[in-house]
């Protein structure tokens, strides 16, 4: 009757945490390597990330098991996170680019120190955070818990924190930017996205969802010789479209292949993740609307099955209807989960 918990969250054991707290101000300018964070937030907690980026029907069998899960998922003191930092400090604060890598280690990619300098961004990436590594309980976590600790060390303009990836970690920075649209304000997505609305990426609660529709920026970055992710982005920008996300921007990467962003790029994305465009107040109310009107007619489908006294149909349309809705169904889909466990 109940969708599976993710076995990564069951599996959590409680962690001693270090008290969070204002770092050092001295600013260390340039390049460092194995950096070590020692603070927490409420953001980066387990539950949390769960309610954000998890269907509703698996926090609702996440929920059964609340006492086992710790806090956070992360160990601090084992993590090394790589930073850099523009040697000039902008009048406004930096900027910040979370990084998230398909590789295990925390590099700067080529000529980007450049562009960083250039646009005052402050670059943060963990270690072992590659395509490896679980996307709930290490590449998420890691990368909230990367943006809250330069914020705390550095001064930071919170209207330009951005999440950035290439490849398989393009498609987490995705998934993390539509579950945190509260902190990250853009994503960079270097060569690696998915569609929204469905298992690749889940919608969050309707609150967050809609922060999403009318802040965020995408810029997806592909070269043009990346034929196979070039589909693949049409695809997701198409599925922004449909599910009411009107702030996306393409930059292409001339006779590249499946290779990092080049310096002229990343400037490129850097500049446009800085515009703030307005999106169309009246065009995002009808699509949402038009979403609202969707949602309210598969929930009925679920509620007729119920009353046709066919609970199994009706759990499974249910199960369909959670991975397409995700968070914006959330409270109907758990009162839907309530009366179909009674039933059956």
């Amino acid at each position: 009757m109940t969708c599976s918990p993710a076995p990564v969250l069951l599996a959590m054991l409680m962690l001693p945490l270090a008290a969070s707290g204002q770092e050092s101000t001295d600013i260390v300018t340039g390049l460092q390597r194995n950096v070590i964070f020692s603070a927490y937030p409420t953001l980066s907690r387990s539950t949390e990330i769960a309610r954000r980026a998890l269907s509703p029907l698996a926090n609702v069998e996440i929920a059964r098991f609340s006492a086992q899960l710790r806090p956070q998922a992360i160990d601090l003191a084992q993590e090394r996170f790589s930073v850099y930092v523009p040697a000039q400090h902008p009048s406004r604060g930096y900027a910040v680019l979370v990084f998230i890598p398909p590789w295990q280690d925390a590099r700067l990619p080529p000529g980007w120190a450049r562009g960083l300098d250039e646009n005052g961004v402050i670059f943060v990436s963990a270690a072992k955070s590659g395509n490896e590594e679980n996307v709930i309980d290490r590449r998420i976590p890691l990368a909230l818990l990367g943006a809250h600790n330069i914020m705390q060390r550095y001064p930071v303009d919170p209207e330009r924190v951005y999440i950035g990836g290439f490849s398989g970690g393009s498609r987490v920075a995705m998934k993390t930017a539509l579950a945190y649209p509260d902190l990250f304000h853009g994503a960079l997505l270097n060569a690696g996205s998915d569609p929204i609305g469905g298992a690749e990426a889940l919608l969050p609660p309707d609150d967050l969802f809609a922060q999403f529709q009318s802040s965020t920026r995408l810029v997806y970055v592909t070269g043009t010789d990346d034929s196979w992710n070039i589909q693949h982005d049409m695809v997701s920008r198409d599925s922004m479209t449909a599910w009411c996300v009107f702030g996306t921007r393409v930059e292409s990467m001339l006779k590249v292949g499946h290779d990092a962003a080049t310096l002229y790029a990343l400037r490129r994305a850097l500049s446009t993740l800085d515009q703030r465009a307005a999106v169309d107040p009246e065009k995002l109310s009808a699509c949402r609307a038009r979403v609202a009107k969707d949602l309210a007619a598969d929930l009925q489908r679920v509620a007729e099955l119920l009353e046709r006294d066919n609970p199994h149909g009706a759990w499974r349309s249910l199960t369909k209807l959670d991975i397409r809705y995700g968070g914006l169904a959330a409270n109907e889909s758990i009162q839907l989960e309530q009366r179909i466990g009674s039933r059956r």
